[in-house]
Order: structure tokens, then C-alpha cells, then sequence
């Protein structure tokens, strides 16, 4: 069996201050640094081995891979103390467009309830000049496909540090979830999810705990 933990990164601060990210580089907030140290002693209380390592470009989930696995202690994933692990964009969280660095609250009182629920929610309408969530599967896809989907046929076991969109892309794309069910699928901050396999076949899927 191998497995596939997918790790929102912690609590950053537009999170705190209820601003649309997206891009955003923002840093982690206290609190979002206390939930990478807990994802990583529920990775350790776990037993969850770890092979390789990716994240998004976005330093709130570098900081939280890092913190996270330095926590663990897995030897062969460290190099001069430093975490060995990948970096690619198309892991970024979806691009809000105009909405980036907008408050929430402020933002649905401009623009209505629903259509700001729409614009968070739905699963093919984008934000002004942003993305939708069908357009971040669209970009995560590939990479699943090309870099991810053959360490899970190599049995490796595999940590993917990211965001709640581009995770919920990667739920939709494994068949966890359909595209008019994710809408419901909340991610906590800094709680790694699990997903196990057997023979490259999903067996069972939960919250490390």
C-alpha cells in the first residue's frame, strides 16, 4: 500500500483577514505555522512514510511542506538541513482575479451573496478576469498525469502541499468527488488528507487524525 497526503498549507494571513488570495504571496499567519507543525506530528503519529514531496511556487505552502516535514523527521527528504522537494505553479491556488485582496464580507455586500457564492463556489464560472475551478483541473490535470500518476504506480508515497482549489482539482481528477459535488467539499487548513492505494487503485480516503 503507498498513499497520497494532500496538505492544504496553514492559516495565512489574507485567511485571518478574510481577503481573497489566490496568488497572492501572503505569509503564514502564527496560528497557520502551529497547523504545520500539527500536520506534520499527525504525519509522524501516523506512520505516514513519505518518498517525494511538492508544493505549489506560494511560500505559505513551502512553509508549510517545510515545517510540516522537518517536524517529521524524514532523513532522506533533507539535505543540509534544508527540505528536498519540488515547486510547480500549476499546483497555485485559482487565480481570483479582480477579487484578489478583497474582503469577503465587503465583497458580498458590493456584489450580492449569491453572485460572490457563485464566483467561490460554482464550478465552471470564474471571477472577474480569474479562474474557475474547472480551469485549475485543467492546469492541475497535466501535472498529476505526467509527474504524480507514475509515483503512484512506482508504489511511492507522495506529499503534495497546495491549496484548497488546486486540491479540490486533484479530488476531482482522482474521482473522489464530482465536479457538481466539490462545491460542498470544505479543506481544512493545515490537516492532511490521506488517500490510499493499493495496486494503483484508491482503497480508502480520510483525515489523518
Amino acid at each position: 500500500m503507498n498513499n497520497l497526503v494532500l496538505l492544504r498549507h496553514g492559516q495565512s494571513q489574507w485567511n485571518f483577514e478574510n481577503r481573497f488570495t489566490g496568488w497572492k504571496d501572503v505569509p503564514l499567519t502564527e496560528q497557520g505555522i502551529d497547523e504545520a507543525n500539527n500536520a506534520g506530528l499527525l504525519l509522524k503519529k501516523n506512520d505516514i512514510r513519505i518518498d517525494k514531496v511538492y508544493s505549489s511556487v506560494l511560500q505559505r505552502a513551502n512553509k508549510t511542506a517545510e515545517i510540516a516535514l522537518n517536524c517529521h523527521k524524514i532523513d532522506k527528504l533533507f539535505k543540509n538541513g534544508l527540505l528536498i522537494y519540488t515547486k510547480d505553479e500549476r499546483l497555485n491556488e485559482r487565480n481570483y482575479g479582480d477579487l484578489v485582496g478583497l474582503n469577503k464580507a465587503e465583497t458580498a455586500e458590493k456584489f450580492g451573496k449569491d453572485q460572490v457564492q457563485i464566483w467561490r463556489r460554482s464550478y465552471d464560472t470564474p471571477p472577474p478576469n480569474g479562474e474557475s475551478l474547472k480551469d485549475v483541473v485543467t492546469r492541475v490535470s497535466p501535472f498529476f498525469d505526467e509527474i504524480i500518476q507514475p509515483l503512484i504506480l512506482d508504489n511511492k508515497n507522495i506529499l503534495i502541499a497546495a491549496h484548497g482549489n488546486s486540491l479540490r482539482a486533484i479530488m476531482i481528477k482522482i474521482g473522489l468527488y464530482k465536479s457538481e459535488e466539490i462545491s460542498n467539499i470544505e479543506i481544512p487548513t493545515g490537516k492532511p488528507f490521506c488517500v490510499s492505494y493499493e495496486d494503483a487503485k484508491i482503497i480508502n480516503f480520510y483525515y489523518l487524525s
